[in-house]
């Protein structure tokens, strides 16, 4: 049997359970900030090694880029449980004010044609 989608709700309280069982606790904002920008790093370095310019040193591995974005997914829950936002709440308003704002922004854009 399929296991069900993981909502964004649902990862924040997994995410928050982990921290209380097994985390001690949360990273001061700072240091999660900290924490987030040296994963982000890790997926560019990845992405510079499998679609950019940038090559592998001998015997080096890019890394799994599944595995960064997870961090990258984790690390931004933390800062989210720890600031009381529902991710959820926020990517919708978020989403809905990318609609209003681009409507036809992209559809126009020669660069992207």
């Amino acid at each position: 049997m399929p296991a069900e989608p993981l909502t964004l709700q649902a990862a924040q309280q997994q995410v928050d359970d982990w921290i209380q069982t097994i985390g001690v606790r949360y990273f001061d904002p700072l240091t999660n900030l900290a924490q987030l920008v040296e994963e982000v790093g890790e997926v560019a370095r990845i992405l510079s090694r499998t679609v950019g310019e940038q090559s592998c040193k001998p015997g080096e591995s890019p890394g799994e880029l599944s595995d960064e974005l997870a961090d990258v997914l984790f690390v931004t829950i933390c800062l989210a449980n720890q600031s009381g936002i529902d991710l959820e709440a926020a990517l919708q308003r978020n989403l809905e004010k990318k609609t209003r704002r681009d409507q036809t922004r992209h559809r126009n854009n020669q660069k992207l044609q």
